[in-house]
């Protein structure tokens, strides 16, 4: 939990010695013209915005393509759409512009969320869970297979989780052979439930991810690597789950469900199935126009334990896409299914660690 919170102390340091404040972000000397709100804008995502090694977006070419549509004349609604237009262009989902009517959005992510999902909940409630399935704080669970899987569905990762919980949820199936984690449709949220969930799994301390802050105006201004490791695990602990672990990830897992995906590096006993996540790494900073509109800016980039960069997306270990066929004319959802298969016979898991 330290690490996390150096982070966003480091963070929050580095923006301060970089633009002074937030306030200081709306200087006097700039009236609040169309033209000086969109150069301002540009200018700001051009010197903080820490994606643009991964994004393949040409700035200079959006800028050019862009500020001929701007005229002091323009009313306020075509301002903003403009200036949506050039942020929608990384196809960041922690990218927002916020203006007196209306919040921009990235149409991609939103696209992947609601058209790409993987999952049909009431599915999963109806023919898995059942209706009398149980809940421990966030964390909603039932087993199959006659208890030999823990399933365990996390909706939002904005919901508390408790050490407490967890190890009693553990205890409830003492003839599991493994768990199935769904995080399906998980839009993120706090990355200390990360930990929590983690501190169950076999750990020594080991390296999860690094971390750098976007600390200067240059492409290369970046603070050191920061190191968050998994949590420790006492001596002799009872309650921790050394089983596999399948992880159920698809296009509507964003921000720290991305994050939890490449924590999953880290241990040997955890593989991810499903789809591609629609990524989400960095975590967003805020910052003010001249006209007053609030901006969401990315200032921190992520590398997972194999050093790749996966602001895009974090990919499956096993790829696999929901059959919508037979969850409308079976009420069967395959990944699920596919998932208890491999979980009752774990020697056909096949990982990046094996």
């Amino acid at each position: 939990m330290q690490k996390i919170v150096t982070l966003f102390i480091l963070i929050l340091g580095t923006l301060m010695s970089f633009t002074s404040c937030e306030k200081m972000l709306i200087v006097d000397d700039i009236s609040a013209t169309p033209t000086n709100t969109f150069g301002y804008l540009w200018k700001k995502f051009d010197q903080q915005y820490a994606m643009f090694d991964v994004k393949g977006v040409d700035w200079n070419a959006m800028y050019d393509s862009l500020y001929p549509l701007v005229s002091d004349s323009m009313d306020a609604d075509s301002l903003f759409s403009v200036c949506a237009t050039l942020l929608n262009s990384l196809h960041d989902g922690h990218v927002n512009l916020y203006g007196n009517y209306d919040v921009s959005r990235s149409d991609s992510i939103q696209y992947n969320f609601y058209a790409q999902s993987d999952i049909d909940v009431n599915t999963v409630v109806l023919n898995y869970m059942g209706l009398n399935y149980h809940v421990a704080g966030g964390l909603a669970h039932s087993g199959l297979c006659g208890d030999s899987v823990i399933y365990i569905r996390y909706g939002s990762f904005s919901n508390a989780i408790g050490l407490g919980q967890l190890r009693h949820l553990l205890r409830s199936y003492p003839h599991a052979q493994g768990m199935i984690f769904d995080i399906r449709g998980n839009g993120g949220g706090n990355i200390q439930n990360i930990h929590r969930f983690l501190s169950l799994m076999p750990s020594h301390g080991q390296p999860l991810y690094t971390t750098q802050i976007k600390s200067g105006p240059g492409p290369d201004d970046f603070t050191p690597l920061q190191t968050t490791y998994a949590p420790l695990v006492a001596d002799g602990d009872t309650d921790i789950f050394t089983k596999p672990v399948i992880v159920l990830i698809d296009r509507g897992c964003f921000s720290a469900a991305s994050s939890f995906a490449i924590c999953t590096q880290a241990y040997d006993n955890i593989t991810l199935m499903g789809d591609t996540t629609s990524g989400g790494l960095g975590l967003p900073s805020m910052g003010v126009l001249p006209n007053g509109w609030r901006y969401r800016i990315t200032v921190t980039r992520t590398f997972a334990l194999d050093g790749g960069n996966y602001e895009n997306g974090v990919p499956p270990d096993i790829p696999l896409r929901l059959d919508w066929e037979k969850v409308h004319l079976q009420g069967r959802d395959n990944i699920i299914d596919s998932a208890c298969t491999l979980l009752l016979n774990p020697k056909q898991i096949t990982t990046r660690n094996n």
